[in-house]
């Protein structure tokens, strides 16, 4: 019998020693970087602030380093240089999307373009997809036209609150997103719409913060998927995914009804087109998970950039004097905007580039390798997931004095003329940028100027103090806290 327990006793502790050396052990022409604990790997360590969380380790191990979450190595860039190198340099070895059952079945087998790994379907719904938003959105004088239309519907709002303070979160979201209604649906809602107020309602579900929270731990640590709070948290981000699509579908339905193939009308059009045509990759559902991704990144981000804008002028209110000061030498208090003005405004360009900056609105961005790599020396397998830090990139001294003071003047030279900065990368860079930045920069500034020419934005005057400067993560955007403004008309 002893014999017998120290044998077991012995093959316990050969078995826990082999796990561990196993765990720990990594190719010597791997990154660096933390292994965790045992099966968890550094899960527990990135629930909170992850960006800032990587951007410490980066310190210790290296711009480029490999962290341990769960089972899966992924590989974090922290760096502007190997980041380039990595995303435009190296574009197709590292165009991926990570491969994760959550993200699979939030994507019904990775339709749409968002989460589809690199490939001929990839590639060919990005180009048409550009393109068409191109005819559609961008570059196009009726499309700028929308965005001052809903200017002016949302300015009226804003009048109907006659000064007192409210939250503006909802009237942006209503706003930003029907113009991709627009140029997606062919049509704008009104704001009290049913089908349109139930799609909003639908989208809050993914900036709820605790529940995005766990359905971030869920892609990052796939066991967790069975088990709740994150089963409870996907469950509830894949039912309000399928809802959007039914709404989509209706949508869809109706255009299909009516289609001509000599008018096309908006990009389900287009879409539509192409599948009568018979081409590869353009089928029913890859209709609805792209025209659903469309909506659901454009709204929430640009959403959230503007709401960070007014959060800005709660704080400093000597910064929303000088946009305004310059309007209205540039413009004019009762004059309409419009892009022909934006070269000529440098402290709005200034200012809009700091806020990309110092509000970074997506602090992560989810690659993969889609075939063997190497990076700054390193080798990366195919299939390695991949961490760009746009937060550490937009937080580096190397690249911004005190990067963590909020300065637009950083941004102008000893001439007064706008400067702009590589390093400030809101939209990612390479093949995998974001579809919509030429629309959203529109927006953006049409936004901001209208806004600050037609009202001063004040703090509410009930509140105790300003709100609070630490953003709330909703993933997968670093959003600004709520917070209510009053809108005093000038």
């Amino acid at each position: 019998m002893i014999v017998e327990a120290v044998v077991i006793v012995f093959i316990a502790i050969a078995s826990v020693s082999y796990c561990l050396l196993t765990w720990y052990r990594r190719p010597s022409s791997s990154p660096p970087g933390p292994r965790g604990i045992p099966i968890l790997g550094n899960a527990l360590f990135l629930r909170k602030d992850p960006h800032v969380t990587l951007r410490d380790w980066g310190r210790k191990y290296g711009k480029v380093m490999s962290v341990r979450i769960g089972r899966k190595d992924w590989v974090v860039i922290n760096d502007y240089e190997s980041l380039h190198q990595a995303f435009v340099k190296e574009l197709v070895k590292f165009a991926g999307h990570p491969d994760t059952p959550v993200l699979k079945g939030f994507s019904d087998g990775y339709h749409g373009i968002l989460f589809a790994d690199y490939g001929p379907l990839w590639l060919s719904q990005r180009k048409f997809a550009i393109s068409t938003l191109r005819r559609f959105e961008v570059g196009k004088r009726n499309v700028e036209t929308n965005c001052l239309d809903e200017l002016s519907y949302l300015t009226d709002f804003i009048r109907l609150q006659n000064g007192q303070a409210f939250d503006m979160t909802d009237l942006l979201h209503k706003a930003t997103a029907n113009i991709i209604c627009h140029g997606v649906f062919g049509k704008r809602f009104e704001y009290e719409d049913s089908t349109f107020c139930k799609l909003l309602d639908l989208l809050k579900l993914f900036v709820d913060k605790d529940i995005s929270e766990w359905f971030q731990a869920g892609i990052l640590f796939p066991p967790l998927r069975h088990i709740p709070p994150v089963s409870t948290s996907c469950d509830l981000m894949l039912k309000a995914r399928q809802d959007i699509l039914d709404i989509t579908e209706n949508i869809v339905d109706d255009h299909k009804n009516t289609f001509k193939k000599e008018v096309m009308r908006d990009f389900i059009d287009c879409f539509l087109k192409e599948m009568k045509s018979g081409k590869e990759h353009f089928t029913h559902k890859q209709l609805l998970h792209v025209v659903s991704d469309l909506f659901m990144a454009g709204a929430h981000t640009t959403t959230n950039t503007l709401r960070w804008y007014l959060h800005c002028f709660l704080h400093y209110p000597e910064v929303q004097n000088k946009l305004r000061k310059e309007i209205f030498a540039v413009i004019g208090p009762p004059s309409q905007i419009n892009m022909s003005h934006l070269p000529n405004m440098p402290y709005i360009n200034a200012f809009i580039q700091e806020c990309n900056r110092f509000y970074t609105l997506l602090p992560l961005i989810f690659h993969q390798t889609s075939e063997d790599a190497k990076l700054c020396g390193f080798f990366i397998p195919k299939k390695t997931g991949v961490l760009a830090n746009i937060w550490s990139i937009h937080n580096d001294p190397n690249y911004f004095e005190e990067p963590h003071k909020f300065n637009p003047e950083r941004f102008i030279d000893e001439r007064g003329n706008f400067v702009s900065s590589k390093y400030v990368i809101p939209f990612n860079i390479g093949g995998r940028k974001c579809l919509g930045e030429r629309l959203a920069r529109m927006e953006l500034f049409l936004f901001l100027v209208t806004i600050v020419q037609n009202f001063e934005v004040l703090p509410d005057p009930e509140a105790t103090a300003l709100p609070d400067t630490s953003p709330v993560f909703e993933f997968p955007v670093l959003a600004a806290p709520s917070f209510k403004i009053v809108a005093q008309e000038l």
